[in-house]
């Protein structure tokens, strides 16, 4: 597959507003539009093919190299007036795949995805800890870009971004923005979040927790004065939290939930529901804001109370559960009532808030 063919299809894919792009042999070139895969009318692709696609997306003249060797890589491509790429190439059954998410080159903002006003509440914060979880798939990144979004359009800050790979490319509006990439210019999140503490940031983004070492500095980076933004993969908030704990020792785990509890000043965890009129997708978002009964719950090891916490935390925090949400999208006919159904963590909760709406 040549260079033009495989701009191409995926120009095609984003005019078709796909999420993802699989290319892998034995089928042809597959869209994910709205959640659900959808296989092109096209000659099924060859081992050749995904070799030449890995080839042209990969800018490290190095790793073109290695490519035969690799396992698993991450990358970024772009195509210029169209769109940016995460790519991930991987080996499967000794022949290369590769899969391209569609990183839209407009920044978007809280406003346009229509996302809760407490988020802007939430940016605005001078230090602390924001986490954004969710699945895979689930549009962390672009919430998170839509905060740092907000404050770039509002703040004179320092805001620096440690990413694997970098994403949505942000340009200065009223804020000065630096992004870091793992691989090119830093050697993983750890080193660079660590460096990131003595250059001058107001301001960090880290794309993911993976480990201790970057949860510990993190914490610090949060306790010197820094907002620091992440992401995890974690479904709730109480779950967060534990994970958080969960990557220290026991015998540190004390200690991590007074940090925790001093430190966090929100949770943001989403899925994307399929719209009722099936034009694209809606989020749905659990929101938990730092309050003192909060700080409270962490560091007393009780984190799965906080359901209730978030329930009557909407005034004047601006706190919700999945179930409220769900029971506002459903009420706006943003979706359906099945679909609110098959999405709520407790069906039998989303049923008395909407018994009671």
């Amino acid at each position: 597959m040549d260079q033009s063919t495989l701009n191409k299809l995926l120009t095609v894919g984003v005019q078709n507003g796909a999420s993802d792009i699989h290319f892998r042999p034995g089928d042809p070139p597959i869209y994910r539009v709205n959640g659900v895969l959808r296989p092109l009318k096209m000659e099924k692709l060859h081992p050749d093919h995904t070799r030449q696609v890995a080839l042209h997306v990969i800018s490290d003249p190095l790793t073109k190299t290695q490519l035969d060797s690799l396992q698993e890589y991450d990358t970024s491509y772009g195509l210029p007036g169209v769109a940016r790429f995460r790519v991930n190439i991987y080996r499967q059954r000794g022949t290369i795949a590769c899969i391209l998410r569609i990183i839209p080159d407009e920044i978007p903002t809280i406003d346009g995805l229509g996302l809760p006003q407490v988020l802007k509440t939430i940016a605005g914060n001078e230090q602390g800890l924001v986490l954004v979880t969710g699945a895979a798939g689930s549009g962390k990144s672009s919430t998170l870009a839509a905060m740092l979004d907000h404050i770039n359009r509002t703040e004179n800050l320092h805001i620096l971004t440690i990413e694997d790979p970098i994403e949505f490319i942000h340009k200065n509006v009223k804020s000065s923005i630096s992004q870091r990439e793992i691989g090119p210019d830093t050697e993983n999140f750890a080193i660079g979040l660590r460096a990131a503490l003595r250059q001058d940031p107001d301001v960090i983004l880290v794309g993911e927790m993976r480990d201790m070492e970057t949860v510990d500095i993190a914490l610090k980076a949060s306790e010197t004065g820094r907002l620091v933004f992440t992401s995890m993969h974690t479904m709730d908030a109480p779950r967060t939290i534990n994970r958080l704990v969960s990557v220290f020792p026991s015998e540190e785990q004390a200690m991590v939930r007074m940090r925790l509890a001093d430190s966090l000043k929100a949770i943001v965890s989403q899925r994307l529901l399929p719209r009722a009129d099936g034009k694209g997708r809606t989020v749905a978002q659990e929101i938990l804001v730092q309050t003192p009964q909060v700080e409270q719950f962490i560091r007393e090891d009780r984190a799965h109370e906080l359901k209730d916490v978030i329930e009557h935390g909407g005034e004047p925090f601006g706190m919700q559960t999945f179930e409220q949400h769900l029971s506002q999208l459903y009420q706006q006919t943003a979706i359906t009532l099945e679909t609110a159904m098959s999405a709520a963590p407790r069906p039998d909760e989303l049923q008395r808030v909407l018994d009671s709406a």
